[in-house]
């Protein structure tokens, strides 16, 4: 934990604060989807949603939720410009942008990220940018090819640090082998995978883990036994941080949060177990309302739940609110 005061910089502070609330809470809705969109709104031809049509989903989702969010996170490619330039990101909403290709190389078993080809941290700085953030497959079990992936996670680190902005890091398990086939053996085996996936991700210099669920609530029905599951992902972070979605109904997900924000997390990042029913309707007014409405509502009542539960980030990291760094007087020449 010494390190990661050590290492927290004025920038890094800022952007930490622009992404969440006053009280410290990531309340963070995720936009940043681009292949999975393009299928939503066309399952049986996803390559012929065009450009315009995907950039026009990500403006009604801004314009819809990003008032009610601490942060949104965007994409580079549909999202997080065009919601700028068409004015529907509020001015005291974070801004979170994506930095890897979509997708992944090599074959089911053993993903590999690859960031996108033309952007990077400096450019997501430069467009006032509030945090970088990466997905990528994880398997802590798979030694080399975690190896890659984890050379991959601290060289955009490395640029982060370089130009001060905070590295958002959101790792996701697989199934591989006998598990493919057998979701009871993987869920079961996903509750040690998520929590070792802290671990190595966190010991890199990143600044916030957007981590699954440690959990399957389809067979761990103990509510203790979870918020417990819970405590030791946070056990095994040294950063905050905060729960992902992964596509899961959304009274699933408020639940999740719940027990999440009791065992330690600082949030959440969700995006379509609050607006995913929204991007299925054809009917452009009809979709509108929805996201209005009905995803509003459920954003506001995952913001609710995490204010009540969740740790700020700052309590994590053994800070106050009105402490975050020791300033000197010449602090700007060293800077």
């Amino acid at each position: 934990m010494r390190q990661m005061m050590n290492r927290l910089t004025i920038g890094k502070i800022r952007g930490l604060q622009q992404i969440a609330n006053q009280d410290g809470i990531l309340i963070m809705c995720a936009m940043d989807h681009r292949g999975s969109l393009r299928k939503m709104i066309d399952d049986e031809q996803p390559q012929k949603v065009s450009y315009e049509e995907m950039v026009a989903r990500k403006l009604e989702l801004c314009s819809s939720l990003a008032k009610y969010s601490s942060a949104v996170l965007l994409d580079p490619i549909f999202g997080a410009a065009q919601c700028v330039s068409h004015g529907v990101l509020p001015k005291d909403t974070g801004l979170l942008v994506s930095i890897e290709a979509t997708g992944y190389s090599g074959d089911s078993e053993h993903r590999l990220t690859s960031l996108l080809e033309g952007w990077g941290v400096d450019k997501i700085r430069r467009m006032g940018g509030s945090a970088v953030k990466i997905l990528l497959y994880y398997r802590p079990d798979l030694k080399q090819l975690a190896s890659q992936q984890l050379k991959t996670v601290e060289r955009v680190a490395r640029e982060c640090i370089k130009h001060d902005i905070p590295f958002l890091v959101e790792p996701k398990s697989y199934p591989i082998g006998g598990e493919v086939n057998n979701p009871q053996q993987f869920a079961i085996r996903k509750e040690e995978l998520v929590i070792d996936t802290a671990r190595d991700i966190t010991a890199l210099p990143i600044d916030v883990l957007k981590a699954e669920f440690p959990a399957d609530l389809g067979y761990r029905k103990d509510k203790s036994e979870l918020i417990n599951l819970c405590r030791q992902l946070d056990s095994s972070s040294c950063v905050p941080w905060v729960i992902l979605s992964a596509g899961v109904d959304f009274e699933l997900f408020s639940r999740q949060v719940e027990i999440a924000c009791r065992g330690g997390a600082s949030g959440f990042l969700g995006g379509r177990a609050i607006w995913q029913e929204a991007v299925r309707i054809d009917n452009k007014k009809e979709r509108i309302k929805y996201l209005e409405t009905v995803a509003a509502d459920r954003l506001k009542r995952l913001a609710e739940i995490a204010s009540k539960y969740a740790v700020p980030w700052y309590k994590k990291l053994g800070m106050s609110r009105h402490q975050l760094a020791t300033i000197s007087e010449t602090w700007y020449q060293q800077y």
